[in-house]
């Protein structure tokens, strides 16, 4: 069993104001994505110019805040949102849906799409492979926040994290954060480091992160709010479409 490293979740403190941790691997997310939105831009023999990877990220990072946000409530939290309908802007608490930034994401994405009269694929194949080291800097903020944690587990690396009881657990955090983040980042970085059908990089990452989030999903701890909805998690009720939609692009006939 290894000891959880008990890191204070408030990073700097400067009088009544609070730099979380969570914020701040946030901020490390979206500025990873707009250097490597740049580097690919550079790569694009003109397609993309940099004024355009500034909207791009901008537009996406406004979607999967507020999606996010919106999604975790929604899908996980419904209850303490009619409790304390405040509890939805509490951000530097923890609690942010995939899902929910998805689907913002793609919207807000979809609206940039029309200004730029592009096919959205088009958009989502370039900033595909920007998402997943933000989504690894996520889950190690929920690490620092100590929540999200795994199952009951006796794995030589199990811990006992704070706010979960006394029987040690999987990180499951970190585990997401390799497979979601780390391993899915170089998957669908060198897949799209040469030319694809339109479609085909967004594809594999609904399918990558799909089938990771739903695999990981059986060493982390079921919300405890809602438990398992039938033989499944929420979490993986949620990234099943997202496999179908990716297996679905990947299969199709591109361009």
């Amino acid at each position: 069993m290894l000891l959880y490293p008990q890191i204070d979740p408030v990073a700097l403190s400067i009088g009544p104001l609070k730099i979380h941790w969570y914020g701040l691997m946030y901020l490390i997310g979206f500025a990873l994505a707009w250097g490597l939105g740049r580097v690919r831009a550079k790569q694009s023999n003109g397609r993309w110019q940099p004024v355009q990877v500034d909207d791009l990220i901008f537009y996406s990072a406004l979607g999967v805040i507020i999606g996010g946000r919106l999604g975790y409530v929604l899908f996980y939290q419904t209850t303490s949102l009619w409790q304390d309908p405040s509890f939805l802007f509490r951000i530097w608490q923890g609690g942010m849906s995939f899902h929910g930034g998805l689907i913002a994401g793609i919207l807000a994405l979809l609206w940039y799409a029309k200004r730029l009269q592009r096919p959205l694929l088009e958009l989502t194949d370039f900033i595909a492979p920007l998402i997943p080291l933000g989504l690894a800097f996520g889950r190690i903020g929920n690490f620092i926040n100590g929540e999200l944690w795994g199952r009951v587990s006796d794995v030589p690396w199990a811990m006992i994290f704070p706010l979960a009881g006394d029987f040690p657990r999987h990180p499951s955090q970190l585990y997401e954060a390799v497979f979601e983040g780390l391993i899915l980042f170089i998957i669908i970085w060198l897949y799209s480091s040469k030319p694809r059908a339109l479609g085909r990089v967004s594809g594999l990452f609904l399918f990558g992160y799909g089938v990771f989030r739903f695999g990981i999903e059986f060493f982390r701890e079921p919300d405890i709010q809602l438990g398992l909805l039938g033989v499944f998690s929420m979490g993986q009720w949620l990234s099943l479409p997202l496999i179908l939609a990716g297996i679905w692009l990947l299969c199709r006939k591109g361009q």
